[in-house]
């Protein structure tokens, strides 16, 4: 099952790419047995952590999301998870062009999927929508997902070290450019009322 690369890449990452990079698979395959499953966590325990347990300011003051608002964020949430997996493995396919690697567009989607598994995991820490909680967790997530990307991209592309950290490099250029961008187009969208109205709950 593809859903046991997660502990793989957790215990012993550079055994388990190999492995990875031996298997034979399809982009609606990689979405049906493991990016559908996955991205379900951040966006579920969000769900839970902001409806049930909601953000602490103070001990007096807890705010939480109506379930209708906090459900129209799950679903954006989760199809820009699922859109996102896919555009970066499409970057990585182009850049693979400028560092000779012979690769598909599958096999960059599938190393997009299993590069981003720290921060699907991670997305538990949504249980307890707290600040310090976030920031711990997004810290060691984006920590292990950067290591995973340098660690995996010369196995599963089969290309020199040297040259597979320059490529990694720019993957992750591309990347940071990609999350702001999203950051910012969303925080637009909710300023012009295009995005889920706040209905709060004290």
């Amino acid at each position: 099952m593809r859903i046991m690369h997660v502990i793989g890449l957790i215990i012993h990452p550079q055994k388990e790419w190999q492995k990875i990079r031996l298997e034979s698979t399809s982009i609606p395959r990689i979405y049906l047995t493991y990016i559908f499953l996955l991205a379900a966590i951040p966006i579920l325990c969000n769900y839970i952590g902001t409806t049930q347990i909601g953000w602490y300011f103070n001990p007096d003051k807890v705010i939480r999301l109506s379930s209708d608002n906090a459900a129209t964020i799950a679903i954006m949430g989760y199809l820009a998870l699922l859109g996102g997996v896919f555009v970066v493995g499409l970057l990585i396919h182009q850049l693979s062009q400028t560092y000779s690697a012979s690769t598909s567009l599958a096999q960059c989607v599938v190393f997009s999927a299993y590069t981003a598994t720290p921060l699907f995991v991670l997305g538990i820490a949504g249980l307890y929508p707290a600040i310090w909680v976030y920031l711990i967790a997004g810290i060691i997530a984006a920590a292990y997902t950067t290591y995973l990307l340098y660690a995996g991209l010369p196995i599963v592309m089969n290309i020199p070290k040297e040259q597979g950290f320059f490529f990694a490099s720019s993957i992750l250029c591309v990347g940071l450019v990609a999350f702001v961008s999203l950051l910012v187009i969303a925080v637009l969208l909710l300023a012009t009322g295009i995005g889920p109205g706040v209905n709060l709950l004290l």
